[in-house]
């Protein structure tokens, strides 16, 4: 048996971690050893992960990434109102309550707003002196500017969420520095869904309340404390961290970002290549076993636990031609950054439509980015369930 590839190879913070490629040649899944104390069946070709996770004898109860966290609760109860944990008919109402908000429709609705915030930042970052970060001047706001006005979270209330989460999506964090922030922005959401309930606005927290009461299953409150703090949370942090970390790894590979400076229409396509060459949520996804299902050679009984992992299938060389390199020209949108099967991410579209406004605004309006100081000192969020850096000092020619 052999331990659960956690750690990337050194001097390549882009590539998922070592010891996928072999695995990736072994006739189906591998065991492994994980950092939660327990053994896991490792699924990491593409064929293999797309295969498992529409698969309802596989079970979500467990949060996404639970095979990481040392000492994890595996079989606590799911929370209420979880739409990562909860299966079934659970999870199928919660879904429906809230598809409506993600549409392509209505996410292309919010596109002029979008782009508006991607030039307004961009036009500060213009106005400022000396170099800047990245990640707190443009990576971090405009996904968290999005989803507070989406959701009806005061924005100038991100204090109370943004340090919160970064503890909350943390690996290696003492437990009860987890529980203290779990507890505070639960009281702080708590609050805010108290005001939707009694003052209904234009908004998708106070649009939920009203759905799920139209149709005779309103929810409660620990349910949508818990469904406001997962959109809260997932709408900012993945694509927070793909901004970052996105531009750095373009920034590194000059013949990629000329390509997409030169032809906007790139964009979209340079968006699913990104996405699948990442893969931010850099874990894969835990699943616990309902009923004995065969992968490969294989009978994983019922009982066990499953790891499939998204960050390998998305470097498989059979689903993806010299997969290891970026090519924003790429058919990519086969990837599986958001998943698949009924938890396949909810927002995708919306993370999308953010990346495309960026990739084709950013790179230019600022022609000359680069790195304000020396690549190899970066650093870098190994210890988190969404993988990103954790500043990006950038300048530019004034």
């Amino acid at each position: 048996m052999t331990d659960f590839p956690a750690t990337r190879p050194a001097g390549c913070p882009f590539d998922p971690a070592s010891g996928f490629t072999k695995l990736r040649e072994a006739d189906g899944p591998t065991k492994v050893s994980t950092p939660a104390g327990i053994d896991a069946w490792l699924v990491t070709r593409y064929a293999d992960v797309r295969a498992v996770l529409p698969d309802a004898r596989l079970s979500s109860r467990s949060a996404p990434s639970a095979h990481v966290v040392p000492g994890a609760d595996l079989d606590r109860e799911v929370e209420s109102g979880s739409i990562l944990q909860a299966d079934g008919e659970r999870h199928a109402y919660l879904r429906r309550l809230l598809t409506s908000e993600f549409t392509v429709r209505r996410i292309q609705a919010l596109r002029p707003r979008i782009a508006e915030l991607v030039e307004e930042h961009i036009d500060a970052m213009l106005a400022s002196e000396g170099p800047v970060d990245l990640v707190q001047a443009f990576a971090l706001p405009i996904p968290s500017l999005v989803i507070c006005e989406l959701l009806g979270v005061p924005y100038a209330d991100r204090s109370e969420f943004q340090a919160r989460s970064a503890i909350l999506v943390s690996v290696d964090r003492p437990e009860e520095e987890v529980m203290r922030a779990s507890d505070e922005i639960n009281d702080y959401m708590a609050r805010l869904v108290t005001a939707k309930l009694e003052n209904r606005e234009d908004d998708l927290l106070s649009r939920l309340i009203t759905r799920a009461e139209d149709q005779g299953q309103p929810l409660t409150m620990p349910e949508l404390v818990t469904l406001a703090i997962t959109l809260l949370i997932a709408g900012h942090e993945t694509t927070a961290n793909m901004i970052g970390l996105s531009t750095l790894a373009l920034l590194r590979d000059p013949e990629q970002l000329d390509a997409l400076r030169a032809d906007p229409d790139l964009g979209p396509s340079a968006v699913e290549e990104m996405l699948r060459y990442l893969t931010v949520v850099q874990f894969g996804l835990f699943r616990h076993v309902l009923e004995d299902i065969e992968i490969g050679d294989e009978t994983i009984k019922a009982g066990e636990f499953l790891i499939a992992a998204i960050q390998s299938g998305n470097r498989d060389e059979q689903a993806f031609a010299d997969p290891d390199r970026i090519d924003l020209s790429r058919k990519a949108s086969r990837h599986l950054a958001f998943g698949f099967g009924a938890h396949q991410c909810l927002g995708q579209q919306l993370a999308r439509v953010e990346l495309q406004e960026v990739y084709t605004r950013l790179y230019t309006r600022i022609p000359t980015l680069r790195l304000a100081v020396p690549f190899e000192e970066i650093t870098y969020k190994d210890n988190t369930l969404v993988y990103g850096v954790t500043a990006l000092p950038v300048t530019w020619d004034r």
